[in-house]
């Protein structure tokens, strides 16, 4: 969706060098019509707060249900679930906005010059908007006892907590650049891609931190309900683990260009290069 929109600003931009004006005829269509980039930014958002909200509404919904009927779904069950709402929702609004849903993943990529600057701060806000419509859904929804709380604590120190954040988020942010940003890969998997490592890192850390990877995840319940405990733990550690996955593997890329450049020369050589055969026949 993000070309698609630069289709619509490049035909608007040639309309009016051509002196065709915007095509619009007054009122509404015409502010409409001069802000494409307003529209196509708004879609953006849109799909953004869905996206959370769907991500935190079924991945905390589904733990507060299998808190409050006797472990129905059971923690494998938890596990799964995450991963496919999050690998459902990329297939949905991937192409719309790039199916961030988590203020680490759009900072990261503001970094790597792979997103805007001017729309982080737009992007997060929506992102904190789905969680926190999600969380009080949740709420409104379910009458919910303390062992039923949906947000992130470090289930012993906050230091492990912190470090298995970390880990969890690496891989993360590791696999998305990977799957979601290298051309060379298989663009179509990205979603099973990602919804496999959120499977696996919540199997490993969830007992430990919840796998939150996620600021946003974590915030939203924390503001609707109450409970800050550790929160520090799921600001610091997405963002410090999906930064440092995010440089690893763009260091990987940059420092594999020159390889892939010299393996092509070769190539090219080899292909243009006498054979010993031709030699042969011409000094015959």
């Amino acid at each position: 969706m993000t070309s698609h929109c630069q289709e619509i600003e490049e035909e608007q931009m040639s309309r009016i060098e051509k002196g065709d004006g915007n095509g619009c005829h007054g009122g509404i269509e015409t502010v409409i019509c001069t802000s494409p980039g307003i529209v196509c930014l708004t879609q953006k958002l849109i799909a953004e707060i869905i996206g959370t909200y769907f991500i935190i509404f079924s991945g905390c919904g589904v733990v507060v249900v299998n808190v409050l009927y006797d472990g129905i779904v059971t923690f494998p069950g938890i596990c799964v679930t995450w991963g496919l709402i999050v690998m459902v929702m990329i297939y949905s609004t991937g192409h719309i906005s790039g199916a961030h849903f988590n203020p680490a993943v759009t900072v990261t990529f503001a970094v790597f010059r792979r997103f805007p600057w001017y729309q982080v701060p737009l992007y997060i806000g929506a992102q904190l908007t789905g969680s926190l419509l999600a969380s009080l859904t949740l709420k409104l929804m379910f009458t919910l006892t303390p062992k039923a709380f949906f947000g992130t604590t470090p289930s012993d120190s906050s230091g492990q907590a912190l470090v298995a954040e970390i880990i969890i988020s690496f891989l993360l942010m590791f696999v998305i650049s990977g799957v979601a940003t290298d051309s060379r890969a298989t663009g179509e998997l990205a979603g099973i891609a990602v919804g496999m490592t959120i499977i696996l890192n919540v199997f490993v850390a969830g007992p430990i931190s919840g796998a939150s990877m996620n600021p946003a995840r974590s915030l939203g319940p924390a503001i609707v309900l109450g409970r800050y405990k550790g929160i520090w733990v799921y600001i610091v550690g997405p963002f410090v683990g999906i930064l440092a996955g995010g440089f690893v593997y763009n260091f990987m890329r940059f420092t594999n260009k020159p390889l892939r450049e010299l393996t092509k020369s070769a190539s090219f050589l080899r292909s243009v290069a006498p054979k010993d055969n031709d030699s042969n026949s011409t000094k015959s």
